[in-house]
């Protein structure tokens, strides 16, 4: 799959020391829906600043479709629709005019066709004579998506696009940003909801403290990483695990009525047979069995609680 955005030895330091990235190598490929996970503070909103030129970085190299970012700055920026976490435009001004105002910047000739498409495409064209200031906050955050696509770039970094939103809201994010993939828009997400990341991306990458902790496919991910919890509902309680079954690590569950077995799928034995055959010969007698996965948020923790 052919590469949009290449980045390479990516760094960005302060005048008071502080390492807001530390060597960031990364690729992205054009047309996916690319996850950027983190904790507050881990470096995603320094990252996508860098790439779209809105901070200089200390070292490193960023291309954009192969444009160099510092040497085809006008060239490149023009392929970037950036949104930001908040909205800062003029509370007084009308929805179509802000809109075709964000298209103008980038040198697009006027289109009011375009903006009319844009506006219709994210519910807000029943709004365009509406002042910015009126507009409800799930309004707002379509305004700014509307903005970023004002001068229809190929690619669209949304920066905490649903922080702070309801559920409802948050649903209707995600089915545009799924919409804009399918049109061919390259789609960069930060976030640190868990769930947004595992609902729509095709490849996540976790940074902390300024590095990039992993990149893999989401699935490929939860497949290397995620482990699996075997669950037994007992028909008698237990007060403690039994001496024979102790080199499986079991946990006794609340009140002594489950018994919990966590395995690697990726291990050449899950070992759950010579369990269920111990247990019977313990006498330990079980009325329901049943598995669970582990979640992007539970390898999402284990990452970022890595020692640095």
């Amino acid at each position: 799959m052919q590469n949009v955005i290449s980045i390479e030895n990516l760094s960005k330091s302060y005048a008071s020391g502080f390492r807001a990235l530390k060597n960031v190598d990364l690729a992205i490929n054009r047309g996916e829906i690319f996850g950027l996970l983190g904790p507050n503070g881990a470096g995603k909103t320094t990252l996508i600043s860098a790439v779209c030129g809105i901070i200089n970085p200390s070292s490193g190299t960023v291309t954009i479709d192969g444009y160099d970012i510092a040497k085809d700055f006008r060239k490149t920026r023009a392929m970037i629709g950036l949104v930001p976490q908040e909205l800062t435009t003029d509370a007084f001004e009308t929805v179509q005019n802000t809109v075709a105002f964000s298209r103008g910047l980038f040198g697009k000739p006027s289109d009011p066709e375009k903006i009319r498409n844009v506006l219709q495409s994210l519910s807000l064209w029943e709004k365009r004579n509406d002042k910015i200031m009126t507009l409800s906050g799930g309004m707002k955050r379509r305004l700014l998506i509307a903005k970023a696509l004002a001068h229809e770039p190929e690619i669209l970094f949304l920066d905490e696009p649903s922080a702070g939103v309801d559920v409802e809201l948050r649903q209707e994010m995600w089915a545009i940003v799924r919409s804009l993939r399918d049109s061919g828009v390259t789609i960069i997400l930060t976030t640190h909801y868990i769930k947004e990341a595992e609902e729509m991306a095709d490849r996540v990458g976790v940074i902390n403290h300024g590095e990039l902790v992993l990149v893999e496919e989401k699935t490929e991910l939860m497949h290397k990483l995620g482990k699996k919890q075997l669950t037994l509902e007992l028909v008698d309680p237990l007060l403690a695990v039994p001496a024979e079954l102790q080199p499986y690590g079991l946990d006794l569950g609340p009140q002594g009525k489950t018994l919990i077995y966590n395995y690697d799928t990726q291990g050449e034995r899950t070992g759950i047979t010579p369990l269920l055959q111990e247990l019977s010969d313990t006498g330990i007698r079980f009325n329901d069995i049943h598995t669970t996965q582990s979640s992007l948020e539970d390898i999402f923790v284990s990452l970022v609680k890595k020692p640095q």
